[in-house]
């Protein structure tokens, strides 16, 4: 009778181990959907951070093109304001010279000898 009550141990035992097997099967199917949803949570983080830096280049390339346009118009309207000025100090040079001829020769003859020393040192 010993021989049957060990018998009936090992089909138990047996029993257990398949019921195991099938446990430990459920356990890697359940980590395998854990992974595979941390794997598409993954594809989403990185898919919203993709389309976060396209906007934020998208913006700093508007913002980079405004600061342009604004420094643009400001170089056009500093060379708008310079040529004016020039224009008039021109204006008033000719001027200036067309009522004191004498000591506008002299004045250019003086630089003239001036820049001659001066190249002569150099």
């Amino acid at each position: 009778m010993a021989d049957t009550h060990n018998k009936g141990n090992t089909s138990g035992n047996t029993g257990s181990n398949a019921g195991g097997a099938g446990n430990s099967g459920g356990m890697v199917d359940k980590a395998k959907d854990t992974v595979q949803h941390l794997a598409d949570r993954a594809g989403d983080y990185a898919g919203q951070a993709r389309e976060k830096v396209a906007e934020w280049a998208g913006d700093a390339g508007d913002s980079a093109k405004q600061a342009g346009k604004r420094v643009q118009e400001w170089a056009g309207d500093a060379y708008d304001y310079a040529s004016d000025h020039v224009g008039d100090f021109g204006k008033d040079m000719t001027a200036l010279i067309r009522r004191n001829p004498i000591p506008a020769v002299l004045i250019g003859f003086g630089i003239g000898l001036l820049l001659g020393r001066s190249a002569k040192i150099i």
